[in-house]
């Protein structure tokens, strides 16, 4: 099967670098073009990541790929769009505004911005937790009169609990969720990003629109897809969201109140058996298992559990009744914000996408 060429469009920063890495010997996708702002356009990728004091501005754990860097950097607002399959947005969500949908026009946009989540004819993909919603793209290219789409993958924070939430959902019901998120420093990038006289030795307990993002965002997700939107979830829903000193890892915890009765050993095998002989258990960027059980109470921990399954795998750990809840449970999760959350999660979605005939 020859690859499928792609563009990855805010490509020197540092989601866009996590894109590089990931498409890196990717089975289904080459990377064909590169794209930034004005100011970094006209040059080779790896001059446009050196800076004036020579230092070589690349953030991934992987090294850039030696054919990578000798890409010429385009201008994202002048970009065409001949020969790709699809576009890969890493920019913020004030650019994406502007250039997601004029590249839309011709080809699928698969965003981890967030500046389409909430428009009724735009799904969120987690493929392994609602994979139907990819139905509502076509009704997007008809309403909007693409021949490509916009389909963006959710605020990093919301990714871990979604996938633990929807199999809780689907066996039992859900009525409530409360949610604490104690977040990795790199959810917040690097420009402005975290200054480390304030998160050094602290923990930051704001994080402007995040929890109303995850919030809306996890009952989108979790909702029915019609023929012209999506109904959101009905489970009353409450976020607390801070950031913490760890590099990677969204540490989450949890209390649900379940739509029924459930045992503990009930529970425990929905997390563990979801989505094993599911569509997106079959994709190139799957992992072995989607939620992985830790018994050791001391666990999970960002520095232990958030590459598990390349991080592509949500950890979760301390699961145990709650008394205060109706059908209550409680549990702690961890998530890889720049893996699952970001760049190989929406990478997730483009092989999904590909499977389903809506790319290339």
């Amino acid at each position: 099967m020859a690859k499928l060429d792609v563009a990855v469009v805010g490509a020197t920063g540092l989601a866009g670098q996590q894109f590089l890495a990931s498409l890196r010997d990717h089975p289904r996708f080459r990377v064909a073009k590169v794209a930034a702002s004005e100011r970094s356009a006209g040059r080779r990728l790896r001059e446009a990541l050196t800076d004036a004091n020579g230092a070589f501005r690349w953030y991934a754990a992987e090294p850039l790929a030696p054919e990578l860097g000798e890409l010429p950097v385009e201008d994202a607002a002048q970009l065409s769009t001949d020969g790709l399959a699809c576009v890969f947005s890493a920019v913020e969500s004030e650019p994406a505004r502007e250039l997601e949908p004029r590249y839309a026009r011709e080809v699928p946009v698969i965003s981890t911005a967030s500046a389409f989540r909430a428009e009724d004819d735009v799904p969120i993909l987690i493929p392994q937790v609602n994979p139907d919603h990819a139905s509502l793209l076509e009704a997007q290219r008809r309403r909007r009169g693409w021949r490509g789409f916009i389909t963006p993958i959710p605020n990093c924070t919301t990714t871990g609990l979604a996938v633990t939430l929807k199999p809780l959902a689907d066996a039992f019901g859900l009525r409530t969720v409360l949610m604490t998120s104690m977040q990795a420093c790199s959810g917040a990038g690097r420009s402005p990003g975290v200054i480390a006289l304030d998160i050094v030795d602290n923990v930051i307990p704001f994080i402007p629109g995040e929890e109303e993002k995850v919030e809306r965002e996890t009952r989108k997700i979790l909702g029915r897809v019609g023929a012209d939107g999506i109904s959101p979830h009905d489970a009353r829903l409450s976020c607390s969201c801070s950031r913490v000193p760890v590099l990677e890892g969204h540490t989450e915890a949890v209390f649900v109140g379940l739509g029924r009765k459930a045992s503990l050993d009930e529970v425990r095998a929905a997390l563990e058996r979801f989505g094993q002989d599911g569509p997106a258990s079959r994709l190139p960027s799957a992992p072995e298992r989607w939620i992985r059980l830790q018994a050791d109470p001391f666990r999970p921990q960002p520095r232990l559990d958030r590459d598990a399954g390349g991080g592509m795998t949500t950890t979760v750990g301390r699961l145990r009744a709650d008394p205060v809840l109706e059908n209550g449970f409680k549990y702690l999760l961890v998530s890889h914000n720049t893996k699952m959350g970001a760049a190989r999660g929406a990478i997730l979605v483009a092989e999904l996408l590909q499977e389903r005939g809506q790319l290339g």
